[in-house]
Parts: C-alpha cells; structure tokens; sequence
C-alpha cells in the first residue's frame, strides 16, 4: 500500500475528518505531522480575541505525529513561528511514497518542499485567491517569489474556480491541477436541529413570520460586520432581524452603534463551538458574509449555511462566491465595501420569506457535491497513478 505524509500547522475542524476518511477507505496509508507542536486542548484565537477549544474530535480515527516546534514566538500566524528541526528525519522513518503539503508560509513548510523536490512526488493543498491584487509593483515581486515556490511543487489540488486561477497565475499547468474542493460536515449541518432553532428565534423574540440573517464568524475589519449593521439599519423593516454571532476586535464599536435604539432588531451572541452552529444556520432565513479582505480565500462558513438549507448572500471578495451562489437560484453577490449594493440585495431578499426557503433549499442541493468524500478520492486517484520503483528510486 502506498505511503502519504500529510504535513499541516495543527488539528482543523475542516481537514480532519479528511484525513480520517483517508484512513477509514484504507486505499492508501497515510500519516499526519502537525508542525504548531502539541497546543494542547485550548488555542488562542486573535480572531475571537479567546482561547478556543473545539468540542468536535479532531485528533480520533487516523495516525499522526507532534513535531516539535522549537520557534522563538511559536504560532501558525507567521512565517517564522513554525521551525521543526527533526521534521524531516521523523517524515524519512515512515518512508512515505508522496507528500502532502497544507501551507507553504512557514519556515517548516518550505524547507520540506525544496528538501523532497525531485526526491518524492510533492502534493499541495492551499486556497489563496487573486482576489486582494492591487497595485503593480508589489504583485510583479510577489509573482516572481511564488512562481520559484511552486517549482517546488509537482501537483496541487484546488478548492475552487479562483484558487484554480491563482495556481495558474503562478505557472502550474492544467495536468499539474486536480479539482479537491472545500468542505464541511455537510451531514452533521444537514441534521434536524429546528427545535433548538425555534427556541434560538424565540429567546430573542424573534416571531415565526419574521425574517432572520444571521453573520456567523469574527468580528475583524476584514468580514465587514459595520457594514452589514449599516444596511440593516437604513432596512427600517419591524420584521426582519439580524443577528451577529461571534467575537472579535469590532464587537464593542457594533453594539456601541446600536446601544441607544430600542427597537433596532439587531442581537449579539458569544462566538457558538461547531457543535451549535447548526442551530444557530437553522434559526435564520438569510446568512449574509461581507467580507471585504484582505485575505477571505474562502469562507467556509457559506458551505456550512448552505448545507443547512439557507439562502446566502456574499460579497465577491469572498472566494467562493463565483462557485457556490447561483444569483437569484440560491442567493445573490454583492459589491463588497459598497453600501447602496448590499442595502438593495438586502430589501429584495427581505420581500418574501418563501423566496428565502426556496433559496435555501437549492442552497441544499448544490452544495451536496461539495464534501468530503470527493476531496479523498482526488488524493486517492493521483497517488494511485504515481509509480512506486519511481517514488523510491528519487529518494
């Protein structure tokens, strides 16, 4: 059986349960080295501004390894703060086949990808966007150092239409790309937790009749939460509610903004662990992220609305907007940092709660391909194509 060396920064809500379906399928062996060094239970998270402790398992059902992480100012939130030095003689005793690399950004990282370039086969997983590309000087640097980055590289598997973009950008080719893309639990969010969500509506005073869109996540600059409160605001709709679940630096500007109206229909709740964040995605009609950037590669969270049947309505500095919503099937995009542009999605969204729910049941449908199943099979069927004397004979 095949060997794969998975080499990440430390345990994710997002990617463990791929590395345990990697083990469960047992097509290929695979093996886990976490670079951050054993964090223990809780991490602090500058995000939240708290120490995090996921109630979800992230380390059961598969093979892993703590590397010591001997970084002055040890952390995954910067280049320097991920220094190995057995890495690569802990990765050499297991013998793997391949490589699998999340990250390139860390001192670690790097050196195992120009140390196993033209050795083993080396993988990469990553979902930078070219979406925050501003300027000329800047960008002609930055697209010289990452072309030599990804020479390191032999094939990466994209999470979507704009990280597929971004690779290309930096010189891999068509048959160096295999689509594996983003995903969540989308099972765990699928399942019935309307009672829960009901009593969520009711703690709020928040009537059946009434419309609810929810902002899950960090309150940071970088997700727009000021202005989403604004656009709310200018709604003057006695129906419609917002809700801002999470924690973060912006959290005391938007209450403060709000503290002195009475009748503004708009409600915080402490940052909710994945266990309750179902709940919180079945309570609402509409779930709105209007990120700005830098930086939104993604947004997970959309996946997570949108296998709980909602409607969703993102900004295109949101990476997966381009492959996720359908305007008018599922949701719609908005110009982000524009106020008028989100304002007027938000009145048309708002008209009718029945759209809402039809939004969100196609919302359901397209995102059920989008799991993690097809992200193990496209790591499956390319180890499988590697030939194993080549493997060996590069080391």
């Amino acid at each position: 059986m095949k060997k794969l060396a998975i080499i990440t920064t430390h345990p994710i809500q997002y990617y463990a349960p791929i590395f345990r379906l990697l083990h469960q399928r047992n097509k290929i062996d695979v093996k886990v080295f976490y670079t951050a060094g054993d964090q223990g239970a809780d991490t602090y998270d500058p995000g939240f501004g708290k120490s995090i402790s996921w109630d979800v398992p992230l380390l059961d059902g598969y093979p892993f390894e703590w590397a010591v992480n001997t970084a002055a100012k040890p952390g995954s939130h910067h280049f320097s703060g991920i220094q190995n030095p057995c890495l690569i003689e802990r990765i050499d005793n297991y013998r793997p086949d391949a490589l699998l690399v999340f990250g390139w950004a860390y001192q670690s990282h790097l050196k195992v990808l120009r140390h196993y370039h033209n050795r083993l086969p080396v993988y990469f997983r990553g979902d930078s966007t070219l979406l925050d590309e501003k300027g000329l000087l800047k960008p002609l640097l930055k697209k010289w150092f990452l072309r030599w980055v990804y020479r390191h590289i032999d094939h990466a598997f994209y999470t979507g239409t704009e990280n597929k973009r971004y690779f290309k950008q930096y010189d891999l080719l068509e048959n160096q790309l295999t689509f594996a893309p983003h995903a969540v639990d989308n099972s765990r969010f699928a399942e019935d937790r309307s009672a829960e969500a009901d009593a969520l509506r009711s703690r709020f005073g928040i009537k059946p009749n009434s419309i609810l869109i929810l902002f899950a996540g960090k309150l940071e600059p970088k997700k727009d939460p000021m202005l989403l409160q604004s656009a709310f605001l200018d709604l003057g709709q006695k129906n419609i509610h917002l809700l801002f679940a999470g924690n973060g630096f912006l959290e005391a500007n938007l209450k403060s903004q709000v503290s002195n109206l009475k009748s503004a229909n708009i409600h915080f709740i402490d940052f909710q662990n994945q266990t309750q964040m179902p709940v919180l995605y079945q309570a609402c009609d509409l779930f709105c992220l209007p990120s700005k950037g830098p930086g939104e590669t993604w947004g997970l969270a959309v996946n997570e609305a949108m296998a709980c049947g909602r409607a969703v309505l993102i900004s295109n500095k949101v990476g997966s907007a381009i492959d996720l919503v359908r305007p008018g099937i599922n949701g719609y995009i908005f110009k982000s940092g524009n106020l008028n542009h989100l304002r007027e999605k938000l009145e048309h969204l708002t008209t009718d709660k029945r759209m809402l729910s039809q939004f969100g049941k196609k919302s359901a449908e397209l995102i059920k391909t989008w799991n993690f199943t097809a992200i193990t099979l496209a790591i499956e069927k390319l180890i499988a194509k590697e030939n194993p004397n080549l493997m060996r004979s590069r080391l």
